[in-house]
Order: C-alpha cells, then structure tokens, then sequence
C-alpha cells in the first residue's frame, strides 16, 4: 500500500460511517485539528499514540498505523488546482511583497517559519455571509550571516 491508497481508504471510512472531521479530531485529539487532519490526508505525521488512536478509529492494521507515524512527503503540485486552494495561493501572490517588507522592517532579515507555527480556524458571523478567520503564528528565523567578522552581527535581526 501507498500512502495515497491509506488517504483514500481513510476517507471511504470516513463516508461510510458519515463522521464529520470534528468527531475524528475529537476522538484522536492531542493536538491541533488542522495537524491531525493533514496527518489523515496524508501531508502530516502522527506521533505513535495518536497514530494509534486514529488506527484503532478506523479500524486499520499494524502497518497502516505505522504508515501515519511516517514523514510524509509533503505538497502539491503549484498552482494548485482546487479553488479554495488556489485563494490561499493568490492571497501570497498578491499580497506576499507587501508581507515581507512589512515582516523585514519589524523583525530584520529572515523568514516566518511553517514549522514552528501555530494557526486557528474561526466562523465569524456577518449578515453580509459568514466569514472564514485564519490567525497565524510563526516564530521569526533569522538568516545567519555566515563568516561573520567581528563587528558584523552574525545572525539578520532589526538593526537599531
């Protein structure tokens, strides 16, 4: 079996019992829904108890458990194709320029990190139609000026 297959099979699952992903990540839980999620989908791993959990919740075998406690290989294919995906990935074409000069003025010269990072998911009520609110946290990595000489900083935090 290939990951894509266990994915699938995790989903048929999912169908057939007519769970909704609260209830799973509710059953599982431990750690974010969006991590336990992606693990099922194939783009996360589990740790062992929770790929345990999410094994016995669907029923699947030794292997197959082990298969949710792998690193994954992760992404897809660019630009992704699915609509709502594709928002995602305009909203950083777009606005991504202004993003990282916004972030390099506040912070110096780095990136924010997709690893150490936290992320929440909100329904916000609007008469207009119900808004989607995304908050993102990602601790600021600075690029390491390798070779640095004495009086030169070694790593690209705000200069004041």
């Amino acid at each position: 079996m290939i990951r894509e297959e266990l994915t699938e099979k995790i989903l048929d699952i999912k169908r057939e019992n007519n769970w909704t992903w609260k209830y799973i990540t509710d059953e599982i839980g431990g750690m974010s829904d969006v991590l336990i999620v992606g693990a099922l989908l194939g783009q996360m791993k589990l740790v062992k108890p929770l790929a345990k959990k999410a094994a016995t919740l669907f029923g699947l075998s030794e292997v197959e458990e082990r298969m949710l406690n792998e690193v994954p290989y992760r992404g897809s294919m660019m630009p992704p194709t699915d609509p709502l995906i594709y928002r995602f990935y305009e909203m950083v074409m777009v606005n991504g320029p202004a993003w990282k000069v916004l972030i390099e003025e506040e912070f110096g010269d780095g990136i924010m990190s997709a690893i150490d990072f936290d992320f929440q998911m909100e329904r916000l009520a609007n008469p207009k139609g119900d808004r989607v609110k995304f908050t993102m946290s990602g601790k600021f990595l600075p690029y390491k000026y390798y070779g640095a000489e004495q009086g030169v900083p070694e790593y690209g935090f705000k200069e004041e």
